[in-house]
């Protein structure tokens, strides 16, 4: 009976942790070390593949080159997955999901807390990209689904990372 009150406590907390955190300010990180908009595809979502279309963008960049987390959130699998090979999932604010595939390396743990820009893995070509260039496959997932009328052609639990990537760079642009 304790040990049930103990258990439910814990994750009522980390619930709390999640919803608090969820729902707090964040900004966005490119999510690979250095990388331009050159780096991406401006028309890769939604991109014919194999029997599906693309739900995410590929980054290129040099193999061994750092991933970083592109926000806050908490990492809720790190594994291999026959498609995406080494991948990292983050759930971040407003309960996303930051799909991170293809990595070279993994250097984070299942449930660590990330601040954007953390360093996560190195870009590579695992999984089905095993003969592609190296590159970084980035998703961003919603719970309930979107409208996609022009690239998706219908509804998606994928959000477009373009239009933020392109946001984040023009944000940078002025900076510097």
């Amino acid at each position: 009976m304790k040990k049930r009150i103990i258990i439910s406590l814990s994750l009522l907390l980390i619930l709390v942790s999640i919803l608090v955190y969820s729902y707090s300010d964040w900004e966005f990180t490119a999510p690979v070390k250095g990388c331009s908009i050159n780096s991406y595809d401006q028309n890769g979502f939604g991109a014919p593949r194999a029997g599906h279309k693309h739900k995410g963008v590929d980054i290129f960049a040099k193999a061994g080159t750092p991933v970083l987390s592109a926000t806050k959130g908490l990492v809720i699998y790190k594994g291999v997955l026959s498609l995406g090979g080494n991948v990292i999932v983050v759930l971040g604010p407003g309960f996303k999901s930051h799909y991170y595939a293809h990595l070279k390396t993994i250097e984070t743990q299942t449930g660590s807390w990330l601040n954007n820009g953390d360093q996560i893995g190195t870009v590579g070509n695992t999984g089905n990209a095993k003969y592609t260039p190296s590159h970084l496959h980035y998703s961003i997932g919603t719970i309930f689904p979107k409208w996609h009328k022009d690239k998706m052609n219908g509804l998606s639990f994928y959000t477009d990372p373009v239009p933020l990537l392109n946001k984040y760079f023009e944000k940078v642009k002025i900076k510097g």
